[in-house]
């Protein structure tokens, strides 16, 4: 099997059913859904979940695992990897959508012109703004510190996350920490692929106010870990130096994001 997509979700709602339903209409048909519930309560998620069982009945690509609570999003992801049977392994949060009906088919052509790399990502649509968010199509030292793609876009060679899983000491830069173990400790050479993998929902868990303020006390302390002090005081000045909260702002407004990420693009090309 090529593709393991799994979706974690807690009392999600028909959040659950739309992401779903998105990796169900993929043109690319050797893949399979692995759903991690974390013990749901709400009568929507609960219906939906029964549903899928039923449907898993003649359809061995959908498994539902939903008797076993966790710890967090983290944690769930983990678990959900013990059952894994794909080569290549995407997460999808609940309101997060495949970007059409071709993405993994686009992503397998990508994958089979390219043996090398263990690491795949493309790009992602943001819900919020209606931005197309390109991802840096070089990773290097100062991507690495500042401008890594986010999960959604990612497709993660199953032996990486089974020889190492997510930190769940890290409350929401797990996925940040792991990227970085890969590249730095796993001895793998993330490929970009032009591909928009993702309508990324956004608003979520991690972007809560307190949330905010814990993902710059948890990106501090793991790019401690994993760079020289020297290296991280001059990327930090360089973030000071090129305004980076005003970027920030313009990134994730509306109105301004779109002309943004134009920009962003070109300077990548």
């Amino acid at each position: 099997m090529r593709f393991s997509i799994i979706v974690v979700c807690l009392n999600a709602g028909e959040s659950l059913r739309e992401t779903v339903e998105s990796i169900r209409r993929q043109s690319e048909q050797d893949y399979e859904i692995i759903i991690k519930d974390g013990v749901s309560t709400d009568a929507v998620t609960a219906s939906y979940l029964e549903q899928l069982e039923r449907e898993s009945a003649d359809d061995s690509r959908i498994r539902v695992f939903r008797h076993e609570k966790d710890c967090g999003i983290y944690d769930a992801m983990n678990q959900a990897v013990q059952y894994i049977r794909g080569e290549y392994v995407l997460f999808l949060n609940c309101g997060d959508c495949f970007y059409d009906g071709q993405v993994l088919a686009k992503v397998r052509e990508r994958i089979e012109c390219d043996n090398e790399s263990r690491l795949f990502y493309g790009n992602i649509q943001e819900r919020l703004t209606g931005a197309l968010v390109q991802s840096n199509p070089v990773i290097d030292d100062f991507a690495c510190y500042r401008n890594l793609p986010c999960h959604q876009a990612c497709f993660y060679g199953a032996e990486l996350l089974k020889r190492r899983g997510f930190d769940t000491a890290y409350r929401v830069r797990a996925d940040y920490e792991h990227f970085l173990w890969c590249f730095y400790r796993g001895g793998v050479r993330p490929k970009y692929m032009p591909v928009t993998v993702a309508l990324y929902e956004g608003g979520g868990f991690s972007e809560t106010k307190e949330n905010r303020r814990r993902s710059q006390q948890e990106h501090k302390k793991i790019v401690a870990d994993y760079m020289p002090a020297g290296k991280v005081f001059r990327y930090r000045m360089i973030m000071l130096l090129t305004l980076a909260p005003l970027r920030t702002w313009i990134a994730e407004n509306p109105l301004t994001a779109g002309m943004y990420q134009a920009v962003k693009r070109r300077l990548y090309r």
